[in-house]
């Protein structure tokens, strides 16, 4: 928090202060990691068990709670999201999704949309500071990591929208950012084939940034960090503003719908 801030706080004397580091992270440690440097760069590493993450209900749940405070705490300056190991998420929890979802309690499935729609919003609207994202290898739910205002990729990244192909909608944010950034003829086409762009095809497509070697990754990321905080705060904050005003509208204006036509298509 910058000096001016702490003064605020201590002149008025009532401000309710935000969660710290050290207590989200402990609260989140089961799906990840946190690290922030003294310049307020902010790792984000996702995994399960210390190794690649295994998407679950579970994960998707934290993603949705950590993103709000990660937002609310000031001290972030820029925000790094990785995975661990050689991939970005490796498959599925099968005890996560082993019930039908036609079995589920209503509150059960209104808490998964819940989870899900947050998720992609909170990244878009509840960060207010630039994002970097590093796909540090091939696996599902890569949203997340486009939606991020850079993205660095290794060699082995394929993209895709794998929810049709698995018999689903893709409702769930993929099919959506992909219309953005290459189309919706393009989209449509990935949806329907389950074909996959390769990590050259994507760069060529602006989907990604860069490409670079798996251990490159992630100190390219953090060159790129300190190249943003040479800047002013404001012109960090305000410039990440503009850069994601077409992310929030797409969000607002597609998510919900189609997260609830992927899951009304998973009620059957």
């Amino acid at each position: 928090m910058t000096d001016a801030l702490s003064d605020r706080d201590r002149r008025l004397g009532n401000v309710v202060q935000a969660r710290t580091i050290e207590d989200y992270g402990q609260r989140f440690q089961d799906h990840f990691a946190l690290s922030r440097d003294q310049d307020g760069v902010l790792v984000i590493r996702v995994h399960t068990a210390g190794g690649t993450a295994v998407w679950s209900r579970g994960l998707l749940n934290a993603w949705s709670l950590l993103l709000a405070e990660v937002g609310a705490d000031r001290k972030n300056e820029v925000v790094v999201i990785t995975g661990t190991g050689e991939a970005w998420i490796g498959g599925f929890q099968p005890e996560s999704f082993s019930t039908p979802t036609s079995q589920w309690h209503s509150d059960e499935l209104d808490a998964q949309y819940a989870d899900g729609v947050r998720m992609l919003e909170r990244l878009v609207m509840d960060l207010e500071v630039p994002t970097i994202a590093v796909l540090n290898g091939p696996g599902p739910r890569q949203e997340i990591a486009l939606l991020c205002d850079v993205t660095l990729c290794s060699p082995t990244v394929t993209i895709g929208d794998g929810n049709f192909a698995a018999r689903s909608v893709p409702g769930d944010g993929m099919f959506l950012v992909l219309s953005e950034l290459i189309g919706p003829k393009r989209a449509a086409y990935l949806a329907y084939t389950g074909a996959r762009l390769t990590a050259d095809q994507a760069m060529a497509a602006g989907v990604v940034n860069e490409i670079l070697p798996g251990d490159q990754l992630l100190p390219r990321a953090l060159e790129i960090a300190a190249q943003i905080l040479d800047k002013p705060r404001s012109a960090r904050r305000l410039t990440h503003g503009i850069v994601t005003r077409s992310w929030q509208r797409a969000v607002v204006q597609g998510l919900r719908e189609s997260y609830a036509q992927q899951m009304l298509s998973m009620t059957r």
